[in-house]
């Protein structure tokens, strides 16, 4: 007989919700109201009514979901579905930490479901926000008790999912690259459109004496006018220079300092190009209309190419570790943002001065060679930095490196993820080496100051792992874990690759590096895991 109690997860605000589903009722009343007596709809209260009306919906949908688990299995209930999943075609229970902006400050956490059939499914209840955690850990311990009495999950540990691990998924990243790229082939295709237009006012002329009217479009025209007065803005708003009635226009929207330049009943003289003023020549200022260069374009659609790169280089990794277990942290894409910041510096420069002139040049196609090639050496560089490194897959000339004499202290960014007696606050963020026993400290040295002496005879290393995403964000992606028994209590120490391994031959001397548990055991560890919490 299993000693699991039933769950029932319902919204805990239930009054704010209410009260909004009350707002939401008269929202939808008013915009009916305003919609009725034939208001347009651009009317306030009728768009007001409707916001609230959809307010009211979002509300309705959240306090009525509730959430139910007993022997049977899960019991969603939502304001237009219910459903049941049994135990049997749960294959585990995950946390799934949702981000606004990628920051923890506004970190949400849920429950998701891993069904055996490989989809997943997101629990409306329970939902912690950052601080309010001891709820959600209760129910969370409950739901895994009744897992574990009723069904079999895959993983013995608690997967935890974020934005830092595999099974984030990679739709989102692949939508913005999509729409990026779309934005780059659509602002290239006006680039010829441009340059012509740009090539076509540098060689623009003063019409002959006597041309006609319906010819004058494609030269330049002069006309006197008299500014009646001017109105100037801040610097994003558009400021107007206003003409008399003689004049050939009311108004004409310039620039902030040519609204300041010019005064009211000064006379000015018009250049008109194509119907449109070019140029406005004054006694001591002339004001230019922008025109836009075929390069400005080429440059915004190769940045916007460059963009497209970053998304897709999450994709390009979310890809490259999808045999991962979905809770383990994927390496990050900043090598990638690295290569395409080089890229840029010989790309935009390129663009901008050879937008329609790059077959036709010698140098600018030398240029474009050479820049692909530095391009091509930098993305083989970032493929190679952001590659997954299993524990124990250091290279000789990364991992040992030079060993230190025994009294040369050596202080290694190291830091241990629970607090301890020797790492009180979890204040640790290096461990020294050498010159005395192992410690934890509180800076990068020199000196032990404020250390703390690690009790090396207390700790037996049980695994290492790569970081999942249970071990929060504060360390790096490419950073390692060692799980060590202090005593009978768990800890975790993570450190870099190299760094790991040299910490954990000095933490346990007596031991052959070449008979550490990760040396033998990660691949049996990391294929149960990977078989219990991998889509098929």
């Amino acid at each position: 007989m299993s000693n699991a109690r039933d769950v029932t997860c319902r919204p805990s605000q239930k009054r704010a919700l209410w009260f909004l589903v009350g707002l939401g009722t008269v929202g939808a009343g008013l915009a009916v109201v305003r919609a009725t007596y034939g208001s347009t709809i651009l009317d306030l209260w009728l768009g007001i009514g409707v916001l609230l009306a959809l307010v009211g919906v979002v509300s309705l949908g959240a306090v009525t979901a509730e959430v139910t688990a007993d022997a049977y299995g899960l019991h969603v209930r939502r304001l237009l579905r219910r459903r049941s999943v049994p135990w049997a075609d749960v294959a585990d229970l995950r946390v799934r930490l949702l981000h606004a902006h990628n920051s923890r400050v506004h970190e949400v956490r849920r429950i998701s479901l891993l069904l055996r059939n490989g989809r997943t499914v997101l629990l409306p209840l329970p939902q912690a926000p950052s601080g309010h955690a001891s709820d959600f850990e209760a129910t969370w311990e409950a739901l895994r008790a009744l897992h574990r009495a009723y069904g079999s999950p895959a993983s013995d540990h608690v997967p935890v999912v974020s934005y830092r691990t595999a099974g984030q998924g990679w739709a989102g990243s692949l939508t913005v690259c999509a729409l990026l790229l779309a934005v780059a082939g659509g602002t290239a295709c006006f680039v010829p459109v441009v340059a012509s237009y740009e090539q076509a006012w540098k060689s623009a002329a003063p019409c002959p004496a006597g041309t006609p009217l319906r010819e004058r479009g494609a030269c330049l025209t002069t006309r006197p006018a008299v500014i009646a007065r001017t109105e100037t803005h801040p610097p994003r708003q558009t400021s107007w220079l206003y003409f008399t009635e003689n004049g050939p226009l009311e108004r004409l929207a310039v620039s902030q300092d040519a609204a300041q330049a010019f005064q009211a009943g000064a006379g000015v003289e018009l250049t008109v190009w194509r119907g449109t003023v070019m140029r406005v020549t004054g006694e001591h200022y002339v004001w230019r209309d922008h025109v836009p260069t075929g390069g400005s374009v080429a440059v915004l659609a190769a940045a916007s190419a460059l963009a497209a790169g970053y998304p897709g280089a999450q994709v390009l990794l979310r890809l490259r570790g999808r045999r991962l277990p979905d809770d383990e942290v994927v390496p990050s894409a900043l090598p990638f943002v690295a290569a395409l910041a080089g890229t840029a510096l010989w790309l935009l420069p390129l663009c901008y001065f050879h937008a329609t002139t790059l077959l036709g040049s010698p140098a600018a196609l030398a240029w474009a060679v050479v820049g692909s090639l530095c391009t091509l050496g930098l993305f083989a560089w970032a493929w190679r930095a952001t590659r997954v490194r299993t524990p124990g897959e250091v290279a000789a000339h990364e991992g040992a490196a030079e060993e230190a004499s025994a009294d040369e202290e050596v202080f290694v960014a190291a830091c241990f993820l629970e607090p301890t007696d020797y790492n009180p606050y979890r204040f640790g963020t290096h461990i020294v080496l050498g010159g005395g026993p192992p410690a934890v400290t509180p800076h990068a040295g020199p000196g032990r100051f404020a250390a703390k002496r690690i009790p090396v005879q207390r700790l037996t290393l049980t695994q290492v792992r790569r970081a999942r995403g249970s071990d929060g964000d504060a360390i790096p992606r490419s950073w390692h874990v060692a799980e060590l028994d202090d005593a009978g209590t768990p800890v975790r120490l993570a450190a870099a690759p190299a760094d790991l391994s040299r910490v954990l031959r000095a933490l346990a001397p007596a031991q052959p590096p070449a008979t550490l548990p990760h040396q033998h055991g990660y691949s049996r560890s990391r294929a149960a895991d990977t078989a219990g919490t991998k889509n098929p």
